[in-house]
């Protein structure tokens, strides 16, 4: 949103006015008016982002539900059926955000590669905490982290 004008604390309390099919003047942080339906746009487009996010989320938790104690270095990534549901998984949100006709249907919308990368750091500090948190397993077998997190 910041990127199109809307600074976050222009958000606070926006809402009546950003869903009035009636205002077509809402200003963003540098005056300019959007009309209701490219601030709808605008809107899914955050939608698409988001969901783009969950799925660049969901590597690492499924790269670290693989194993519970061995790291990732030692066990490989040679489960090509895992593999596999990853580029499946992306490649299906690739499709589903640039796919004509989906913008009508679910609402979802093209996004530039830039906006595909915020998510990138959440899903690496998720594979890194496990990570340690497996090689605390592994170093302090029975102590306090396997009694707290081991499943």
């Amino acid at each position: 949103m910041a990127e199109n004008g809307f600074r976050p604390y222009t958000l606070l309390g926006i809402r009546s006015r950003w869903d009035d099919r009636e205002n077509q003047a809402v200003a963003d942080s540098y005056g300019q008016e959007w009309s209701y339906s490219d601030r709808k746009i605008l809107e899914y487009t955050c939608h698409s982002a988001f969901f783009v996010s969950i799925v660049i989320v969901q590597w690492a938790d499924v790269i670290i539900c693989k194993t519970r104690k061995l790291s990732v270095f030692t066990q490989g990534m040679n489960n090509w059926v895992l593999n596999t549901g990853i580029l499946f998984e992306t490649a299906l949100a690739a499709f589903m955000c640039y796919t004509p006709g989906l913008d009508k249907a679910l609402r979802v919308y093209p996004l530039r590669f830039w906006w595909w990368l915020p998510a990138l750091p959440f899903s690496l500090t998720i594979w890194l905490y496990d990570e340690g948190r497996r090689y605390l397993l592994r170093k302090y077998p029975g102590g306090w982290v396997e009694k707290e997190t081991y499943y």
